[in-house]
């Protein structure tokens, strides 16, 4: 690492440990304003509280489960009858103690915080004295079949609360200017200034003696309000973006339909219907489902999954739906939860910081050390320096009110100096520059969850993508289908002659196979319409299924006995059906040679269960590839009758009949081809990984410009029985993994990271896919698709699940690493200017040219108005035709270093040639040479520092006005800059020790700093070594760039 860029602020991009937290901070020893600061960085102390709390609740929980369990065993070996009505009765009366009179008048029959207790304390007892769950819904006045009624809402949420938690409150922008005032150098300026009026009057009388002062103060006073307004806008943006966040749906029945309804407008009393992958929203009870398996680590520690069914109902908010389905009886809301207390104390820690926040924290304790060091040195030599000249005139035991004006004058341009010197603004630019990227990134249809990802994805060097809804558009439908032993093409706008030429018995094996054994659902709308609701697999098959034949006269007197849903790990579905004949049936359908192995008979053209033969399972095969290489996706339905009953817990493996192949059609999103080239252009590698069949997989990716000639492509199952030395030979090269498991994708990123040091981002839908998205540099989730737990583990959110967006946000991440050092880069330059032109002045003349209230205003320019002008540019097409940034590389780089000194050297000469020379180079006479003469000096100071924001705005290329119109807020603060200088020079004079110049010595003014262009073209023509993030072990990447693309 650099001299600027110490260890002790080298953070991971996530999951930092909280010893490395504290370093930083530790290593933090000069700070301005700690409020300011820090205000954006986690409080470390609330975390551990919450720590503490989460024991707590985990520790209640496991008590309140273990007591439920002994119940269960208790309830198990005595009577299972139901109670009777006196003791439903008794039990009811007992809940409905202190009901407020409102609930009684509604109808309710059940005191809110008894309710509570039910579901938090497992009272297994109570629940079944009620009556179970629909004893309990009569109680709520709701049927399990109709939900709530909408008119009840406002009613239900009096009575027993809303689906909300406590959240801090939003600050006001007084609260900013308070903090902005906390900065510990403007303090003692108001001090000095607050003095400087005192001696001031006292010597000279009002009112020239309230002037430097009064001019301290107004300048104190535009640096907190500007800083105020930036940090309330900041603001502003995070409380769009936290809203953004919380929009989360869930699937409840009201007024008997099925409708999506926000989380946080849940209320006691509604049917949720969850499936995998969602997170339960509120306390509740189950009412029906299929293998129902609940995650509670994140309440209760253990990381063995809950199996929930009619004698173990209790589900509570903030677990996971790890596989399964059911519907469940909304008990407990809000803050009454215990995830709703916990979640009180968890928002009170803060999120993490971004590594170049901390990186930048660094870089501003070790300058604002060496400006201290300057300041004092300043000071000190401008106090000898006058002690010798009063001493050289005889008058050092002369002192009046006059000298220690003087003296106070020389102390507050000491602090000015340090107030110029700490860069208070470079960690806070990083957060105004995410901020103003992730609105613009939520605009575009990417929702960033944490800052830190806005960074990291911007030096990506690899993305593993899926294919399905992310490079295609999820708009599915069966184009093709092999049934009979033929192949036919599905006509979706024929209606009933959608497939033609199939016997009848085929027709009622496929109609039985899509309706019984389906992810889908029919439902109702609030018009009355039926419409399919399911995952686009899933809607499209049953759609197919609903051209032939009507579900309902199939599915009559037909009971559903087991569902094993899909998962990513089977890559089926099972079911085991009782048939209205007495007899029960076995339902499969999923991965094409998944299924097909699990087959040993088919349907022939006849309509007849026949034998497969080798040859027959050849024939077959040829179809899938050619299904495959169509670009369908491809799967196999089939059957099997269970001769010999049902046995619980078993749905059989083998032995199936096979019913059809269906071929999916999912068109390849518009604009892909042109993503996968500007990535591959800019040095990102794109790697497909499917769950797919390899043939349509290898067909997607030739069609979207993934696989190249020389890129290898693998399935799963072959990928992870492959050795370490193996995989490091082949991972370089992989394109696309089909058929691959979540453990093959987690795989794959682990080792992209670990061996070959990549910056990997990864995209995600399922429950399943947690664990790559955890452990890649930039987690992405998908929006439509995604279930709720991915997007949890997610770093991003890419709501319109199109790949365009994830390359959109690869872009803004370079833009704002790229601004951050556009802004770093102008920031020393000012720096270093203006310690060496006080510094070297003072020792050289005994006076400095800049006085505080022209620092303060320098400050204001380099720091918040340069912010806002360099953080906040938007990306340009040029970003994307460079690599990128790779791990443990500088921050600072030698292009930086480059500029920043040679400008230094330029600035310097100009300024110091004026300040040594000026009366006699700009023919300057008369008494207020002097003053003209600094006046000059400061003027020609700011120019130069506006002229090198625009030079800022590239760091290696000549054009430096390339998109500069398209930047609205970088032309509005160089405009507000030179309109406010012109208003301090010409009209406050008064106040900032400046006299009105002549348009010869502005012209010559605005010419020393526009000579800055040229120095810049200059310096950009002499070459600079670039720095490489080089892999360990050697490997040459992928081909990319523009020729490849």
């Amino acid at each position: 690492m650099s001299l600027l860029e110490p260890e002790a602020f080298d953070l991971p991009a996530k999951y930092p440990s909280e010893a490395t937290q504290r370093r930083w901070r530790d290593a933090v020893s000069l700070v301005k304003n700690r409020r300011r600061r820090f205000r954006y960085a986690p409080n470390l102390e609330k975390r551990e509280e919450a720590k503490e709390l989460m024991e707590k609740t985990r520790e209640k929980i496991r008590v309140g489960f273990m007591a439920y369990m002994a119940a269960l065993k208790f309830i198990d070996a005595g009577d299972h009858g139901r109670p009777s009505d006196q003791v439903r009765e008794d039990v009811g009366a007992e809940l409905a103690k202190d009901l407020p009179e409102e609930a009684r008048d509604a109808g309710f029959g059940i005191n809110p915080d008894k309710l509570a207790s039910i579901v938090g304390s497992y009272d297994i007892k109570t629940l079944n004295k009620l009556g179970g769950v629909e004893g309990l819904a009569g109680k709520l006045k709701v049927s399990s079949n109709e939900g709530v009624k909408s008119s009840d809402v406002p009613v239900r949420q009096n009575i027993y609360g809303s689906n909300k938690f406590t959240e801090k409150p939003f600050r006001s922008f007084w609260t900013f200017v308070w903090e902005a005032l906390h900065d510990l150098t403007l303090v003692i300026l108001i001090v000095c200034a607050v003095v400087s009026i005192g001696v001031g009057l006292a010597t000279e009388g009002w009112p020239k003696g309230t002037y430097d002062g009064l001019g301290i103060l107004l300048s104190i006073f535009l640096v907190v309000f500007v800083t105020a307004v930036s940090d309330y806008r900041q603001s502003l943006q995070f409380r769009d973006l936290d809203k953004e966040k919380k929009k989360i749906s869930i699937q409840v029945t009201r007024d008997g339909s099925r409708q999506k309804v926000s989380i946080y407008d849940l209320v006691v009393g509604d049917v949720v219907h969850l499936s995998i992958g969602d997170l339960v929203p509120a306390d509740g009870i189950f009412i029906s489902g299929y293998s129902l398996l609940i995650d509670q680590s994140s309440l209760s520690g253990e990381s063995v999954p809950v199996s929930i069914y009619e004698k173990r109902p209790f589900l509570l908010s903030g677990t996971k739906v790890q596989d399964g389905s059911a519907k469940m009886l909304v008990t407990t809301v809000g803050m009454r939860t215990e995830w709703g207390k916990l979640m009180e104390t968890l928002s009170e820690g803060g999120e993490d910081e971004t590594p170049l926040q901390v990186k930048l924290n660094g870089v501003a304790t070790i300058i604002g050390k060496i400006g201290l060091g300057f300041a004092v040195v300043t000071f000190l030599v401008l106090i000898v320096r006058y002690l010798v000249d009063k001493a050289n005139h005889h008058q050092f035991t002369e002192w009046s009110s006059s000298d220690a004006l003087t003296l106070l004058n020389y102390f507050a341009t000491a602090v000015t100096i340090i107030v110029v010197a700490v860069p208070e603004g470079l960690p806070l630019a990083v957060t105004l520059s995410l901020a103003f990227a992730m609105k613009k990134l939520m605009d575009n249809k990417a929702l960033v969850r944490h800052l830190s990802a806005c960074e990291t994805t911007g030096s990506a060097s690899c993305i593993c993508t899926d294919k399905t809804g992310t490079l295609t558009t999820n708009h599915m439908v069966v184009n093709k289908i092999w049934i009979c032993g033929k192949a036919k093409k599905v006509e979706n706008d024929a209606g009933g002659d959608a497939i033609t030429d199939i016997s009848e018995s085929a027709l009622d094996f496929l109609l039985q196979a899509i309706f019984h054994n389906t992810g889908a659902e029919v439902v109702k709308g609030k018009d009355g319409k039926k419409s399919v609701l399911g995952t686009p697999t899933e809607s499209a098959i049953l759609e197919c299924g609903l051209l032939l034949g009507d579900i309902d006269e199939k599915k009559r007197d037909c009971n559903m006995l087991k569902v094993e849903p899909f998962n990513s790990a089977k890559k089926r579905m099972s079911v085991l059906v009782a048939l209205p004949d007495g007899n029960t049936r076995a339902f499969c359908k999923g991965a094409s040679e998944i299924v097909l192995k699990m087959c040993d008979r088919f349907i022939d053209p006849n309509g007849e269960i026949v034998d497969m033969s080798e040859e027959q399972v050849t024939n077959i095969m040829d179809v899938i590839k050619e299904f495959a290489g169509e670009a369908l996706r491809t799967l196999c339905l089939a059957f099997k009758n269970i001769e010999d009953g049902y046995q619980e817990n078993n749905i059989p493996d083998s032995g199936y009949t096979l019913v059809a192949v269906v071929g999916i059609k999912d068109p390849v999103r518009p604009g892909v081809k042109e993503a996968v080239k500007t990535c591959l252009a800019a040095g990102i590698t794109v790697r497909m990984v499917t769950g797919d069949n390899i043939n349509t997989a290898i067909a997607i990716a030739k069609e979207c410009g993934i696989l190249t000639a020389d890129g290898l492509a693998i399935e799963g199952p072959e990928f992870r029985n492959k050795s370490p030395d193996e995989m490091r030979q082949i991972l370089p090269r992989i394109q696309v993994m089909a058929r691959s498991s979540p453990t093959d994708k987690h795989v794959l990123v682990k080792n992209l990271r670990g061996m070959f040091r990549e910056v990997v981002a990864v995209t995600g839908d399922g429950t399943n896919d947690a664990p790559a998205l955890h452990e890649s540099d930039t987690g992405l989730a998908m929006g439509i698709a995604g279930t709720e737990v991915a997007k949890e583990s997610a770093d991003i959110i890419v709501l319109d699940d199109n790949f365009r967006t994830i390359v959109n946000v690869a872009k803004w991440g370079r833009s704002v690493y790229i601004n951050i050092q556009k802004f770093v880069q102008f920031q020393l330059t000012v720096n270093v200017v203006a310690l060496m032109i006080n510094f070297i002045s003072a020792c050289a003349s005994g006076s400095a040219p800049l006085t505080a209230v022209q620092l303060l205003w320098v400050n204001l320019i380099m720091d918040t108005l340069g912010a806002l002008a360099l953080a906040t540019e938007p990306p340009h097409d040029g970003l994307t035709s460079r690599p990128p940034v790779g791990r443990d590389v500088s921050f600072i780089t030698k292009t930086m270093w480059r500029n920043i000194i040679g400008h230094s050297i330029y600035q310097l000469a100009i300024l110091l040639t004026f300040n040594f020379a000026g009366k006699q180079i700009l023919r300057l006479e008369g008494s207020d040479a002097t003053k003209i003469q600094n006046t000059f000096i400061f003027n020609t100071f700011v120019f130069c520092q506006v002229f090198n924001e625009i030079n800022s705005r590239d760091m290696d290329k000549i054009n430096i006005f390339r998109g500069i119109f398209s930047s609205w807020i970088f032309l509005g603060v160089m405009f507000a800059t030179v309109v406010f200088q012109v208003i301090i020079i010409e009209f406050l004079g008064t106040f900032a020790s400046t006299t009105p110049l002549s348009w010869q010595l502005w012209l010559i003014s605005v010419l020393n700093g526009a000579a800055s262009l040229i120095v810049a073209v200059i310096l950009k023509l002499i070459p600079v070594e670039r720095e490489t993030s080089k892999h360990h072990d050697g490997y040459d990447l992928l081909p990319s760039g523009p020729e490849l693309a």
